[in-house]
């Protein structure tokens, strides 16, 4: 897994605990989520806010 330059491993270990999953997504995992809301079948979305957080704002 990538890790951004100057982002120390103590503090993405310490956010992954806070994160039901138990670590950070993939920019992959993110990407999916814009697929969906670009599909035809999405056109009545309008107005939200789409948080991929790994259940994070479910706590």
């Amino acid at each position: 897994r990538e890790i951004k330059v100057g982002v120390q491993q103590a503090m993405v270990d310490g956010a992954s605990q806070m994160i039901p999953l138990g670590r950070p997504g993939t920019p992959e995992e993110a990407a999916g989520s814009v697929v969906m809301l670009c599909l035809p079948e999405a056109n009545y979305v309008s107005g939200q806010t789409l948080v991929c957080g790994g259940g994070h704002g479910a706590l």
